[in-house]
């Protein structure tokens, strides 16, 4: 049983990470998204409410395979965390070239660190490209509509957030 390790911060979840997600499930059998909890931040939303986020919005999507998947926390080296759990593979979302660049320094040092995981760059959708969850907090804390941008459990934890 292939177990894959999806780490980030996922603050919020975008449609862009539920895409890696999605296909990410096509070619393992159990997802672990892993929320990397960094103490010199103030996220958007606590990790609780995250992880409800996620599987929510997989359950809209793939409701059969939503007992593949385990979201968990970690606050330490994501290879440490990926064996923790049984990772073989660390799973990375790409959206263009500057992705690319940072992406691949970062599995060379992992490939150094731990060289029984594999790391498998996954690209986004067109649509989901531009979409970052800096620019999705950014925008829907100016009132301006995200509904283009992330899955319809976030959408209203984002409107509930900011009283709309």
């Amino acid at each position: 049983m292939a177990t894959a390790f999806y780490p980030g911060s996922f603050d919020p979840m975008t449609n862009g990470h539920l895409d890696v997600l999605v296909q990410s499930l096509n070619i393992v059998d159990r997802l672990v998204v892993a929320i990397g909890m960094h103490p010199g931040k103030t996220p958007l939303f606590t990790f609780e409410q995250r992880a409800d986020l996620i599987r929510a919005s997989l359950t809209q999507v793939l409701p059969n395979r939503a007992g593949d998947l385990d979201v968990v926390s970690f606050a330490d080296l994501a290879v440490d965390a990926a064996r923790r759990h049984g990772a073989r593979i660390m799973v990375r979302g790409l959206r263009d070239g500057t992705d690319f660049d940072y992406e691949m320094q970062l599995a060379g040092m992992n490939a150094t660190m731990a060289p029984d995981l594999q790391t498998v760059f996954l690209p986004a959708a067109t649509a989901s490209r531009p979409i970052t969850a800096t620019l999705v907090r950014q925008i829907a804390a100016m009132g301006g509509d995200v509904s283009a941008f992330v899955p319809a459990p976030v959408l209203a934890a984002l409107n509930s957030r900011y009283g709309r």
